[in-house]
This record gives structure tokens, C-alpha cells and sequence, in this order.
């Protein structure tokens, strides 16, 4: 029989098997006290069960019947109602953190996941062995949508291929998100013609459910190139609506705005797995995962295990861009590339937008560093004969 199965890292005053048959009681069949309308057939054919116990990491293996899963309606939300449910209130644990999930491929082949993945997107521009480069239009809020566009403009010129809004800016009155959209489209039109090079730009859609599709579609109508989502602002939900919409034909960016309020406590709430999982799923295909050395949290086991899973085979759906992003400069692309390897969109906002030379000085010294790198030349010999390089060495040593 076919399994969903889900894996809780437990604190109680329990034991870790009683502790787990309190989670397979409640996100299951049963409940604090005894039912006289619980039949046999319904408890042996859909009671949660344990299989795996580890004393040592206090981990629970717990299987879930797939007949508990409904997809339509339902899906992701659906399924986090039990695998991340109401287990996380019981008072008689004193915190549970769900580890991961593995999902059978009838459940993972029912969604469509990503339409470009990675492949898809190196073509849409272009570039097919490096890393990808990107920025986020800094100051976040404020700028105009022809301010907008010309900064971006400017770090394409330098060099950028990929560009964003950042997780707050969606249509707001100083940046209305259809003007901003147009003046976009200009200003990617332009660097193709006077450079010959592709770019794209991720317009941020998040918006309420019922509404994304039709701002998507505006945004479409309007030269969008790539869309974004706050994933957990918006929800799975909504990722899957544009991606499985077929006049949906750009990537779809995924932001992670908030993940820490469930990944960051190490005993309790959601690991960043289990987030990333589930946005491939919805059909994203880029998302945020960290960069071990940047502002963001997250260790390296924990970036590295998450960008693996995006990449590799998964039941035949489509893999996803790993975005590196967070306190992002030009020196610390020599340990992102060893560390997380070149299938990786790597984004600097205040490292591009901060340096001494501005924009379009910032985004020539990330590529330039992404080249150094490249060509195993060490940073600073490669800086003695790249004046933008050089000086963001020396901003940022």
C-alpha cells in the first residue's frame, strides 16, 4: 500500500513512541478520547502508523495512508493539514519539527510542477553552464516605475542577467505593478538591442487567490518576463494556479518572505526542505534557498541537502533553479560557487547597488568575479586589472 510518509523531529515528556502516537492519533483517525463512531474498517484503513523510531535524534517515521490525501479540492493545502497540522499545538509535546516528507510518485505525478526548470530557463536567455547573476532593485520600496526600470537597466548593462522586485513591492501608488511592468519591458528591449544579450526580470504578483491569475495575466499583457510569488505570503496554492495555467509562459520566481517563522527554530516548525519541496510541487522554477555565507540564515548541511533536492530526478517533474541571495557581494562569490556549484542563480542587491562606483560599476563587478572564479584566477589578482572588481575588493574586504 502506498504511503505518505513524514518525518517528526519530537520534544515530550513522553516517551518518542507515545509522543508519536499522539501525532498518529490526532492527524489521523483518532483523537484524546475513545469514538463510538470510529469502525474497524476506518482505523485499519486509515489510522496514521509508526514505522521508524531513532532515540538518538528523537526522530518518528510516521506513515500516513494515501487514501487520507485528496487532490482536487484539496492539494498542498490539503496535505499540510495533517503532515503540519495540529500536531504543533499538542500540550503534551513540547515541540515537534517536521523533518521531511516523501511523497509516492501517484501523489507527485498528479501535479504538473515546474514548466521551464532549470534547462528551460537557461534557454529563455541563453546561458547554458555558468551561474546566473541576478540583482534586487534596491531601496526595496520608493522608486518610481521609470526609476525602477533604470536601475535595472543599468545592472543589465553591467552584466546581470536576471533582475527582481524585492518581496514587498507589488502596487503600491509610487510603483504601480503595470507601469513598472511596461517601463521593464522597455528597458529589457533596449539592453538587447544595444548588447544582444537576453535578460529577464521577475515582476512580483502576490496578490489574494482569487486574483492572482488575472494580475499575472495583466502583467503578461504588459511584457512580463518572469513572475513572482511570496510563497508563503501567497501560498502553494497560488503557485500551482499560475503554473498549471497554460497562458501562464514565463518562469515563476518564488520568494521564501517569513520561512524562518517555521524553519529557523531547530526544534520546532518546518525545515526548509519541507518548504522547498512543496514549492516544486506548486510548479516553481526559482527559488530561494540560502547561501551559507551571506545574511541570511542557514547552515550549510541545510542549503546543500535543499538545493540537491531541486536538482535531481523527482518522479519525472521538471527541476528547480536554487537562488542564492541575502548579503550577497561580489567577494563571496568564490565560496558560493564552491559550495553550491554552478547550477545556481546568484542575486546581490546592496552588493550591486552599494558600490562606490553605483549600478552599473556593481553589476561589473559581479560578473567580474563570477568570471575570476570561472577561470580559477583568485580574486584580487584578477581585481589588479578590473577597476570595478578592485574597488568592490576594497569596500568589502
Amino acid at each position: 500500500m502506498e504511503e505518505i510518509l513524514a518525518k517528526y523531529r519530537i520534544e515530550s515528556s513522553l516517551s518518542l513512541a507515545d509522543a508519536a502516537e499522539e501525532i498518529c492519533k490526532e492527524e489521523s483517525v483518532g483523537t484524546w478520547t475513545e469514538l463510538k463512531t470510529l469502525e474497524p474498517e476506518i482505523q485499519k484503513r486509515l489510522s496514521a502508523n509508526v514505522i521508524e523510531l531513532d532515540e538518538e535524534s528523537k526522530t518518528a517515521t510516521i506513515a500516513y495512508s494515501i487514501d487520507e490525501y485528496s487532490h482536487e479540492p484539496g492539494g498542498i493545502p490539503q496535505l499540510l493539514s495533517f503532515v503540519a497540522g495540529n500536531l504543533f499545538g499538542l500540550s503534551l509535546l513540547k515541540h515537534v519539527r517536521l523533518v521531511d516528507i516523501e511523497l509516492p510518485s501517484t501523489i507527485v505525478k498528479l501535479y504538473q510542477g515546474p514548466k521551464f526548470g532549470i534547462e528551460g530557463v537557461r534557454n529563455l536567455i541563453g546561458v547554458k553552464k555558468r551561474p546566473l547573476i541576478g540583482t534586487i532593485i534596491k531601496p526595496k520600496i520608493g522608486l518610481s516605475p521609470k526609476e525602477q526600470a533604470e536601475v535595472f537597466y543599468k545592472a543589465a548593462r553591467g552584466g546581470i542577467d536576471f533582475g527582481k522586485d524585492d518581496e514587498n513591492l507589488v502596487n503600491q501608488a509610487f510603483c504601480p505593478l503595470l507601469e513598472r511592468t511596461r517601463q521593464i519591458a522597455e528597458a529589457i528591449d533596449k539592453v538587447k538591442e544595444e548588447t544582444g544579450r537576453k535578460v529577464y526580470y521577475a515582476i512580483n504578483v502576490t496578490t489574494r487567490a482569487d486574483r492572482i491569475v488575472e494580475v499575472a495575466e495583466d502583467a503578461l499583457s504588459n511584457g512580463a518576463t518572469c513572475l513572482m510569488v511570496d510563497m508563503l505570503c501567497a501560498g502553494y496554492a497560488a503557485i500551482r494556479a499560475l503554473a498549471e495555467d497554460g497562458k501562464i509562459n514565463v518562469p515563476l520566481h518564488i520568494h521564501r518572505a517569513g520561512h524562518a517563522a517555521f524553519t529557523e527554530d531547530p526544534h520546532h516548525g518546518i525545515t526548509m526542505l519541507v518548504l522547498a519541496k512543496l514549492a516544486r510541487l506548486a510548479g516553481g522554477d526559482q527559488l530561494h534557498t540560502g547561501t551559507v555565507v551571506g545574511k541570511m540564515k542557514g547552515t550549510k548541511e541545510e542549503v546543500i541537502q535543499t538545493n540537491d533536492f531541486l536538482k535531481n530526478e523527482w518522479f519525472g517533474l521538471k527541476n528547480v533553479f536554487p537562488v542564492a541571495s541575502g548579503g550577497v557581494h561580489p567577494l563571496l562569490i568564490p565560496r558560493i560557487v564552491g559550495l553550491l556549484g554552478r547550477d545556481i542563480v546568484i542575486q546581490a542587491g546592496g552588493g550591486v547597488h552599494g558600490h562606490p562606483g553605483g549600478t552599473e560599476a556593481g553589476a561589473k563587478a559581479l560578473k567580474q568575479a563570477l568570471d575570476a572564479v570561472l577561470q580559477t584566477i583568485p580574486l584580487e589578482e584578477y581585481a589588479e586589472d578590473h577597476k570595478e572588481l578592485r574597488e568592490a575588493v576594497e569596500k568589502w574586504k
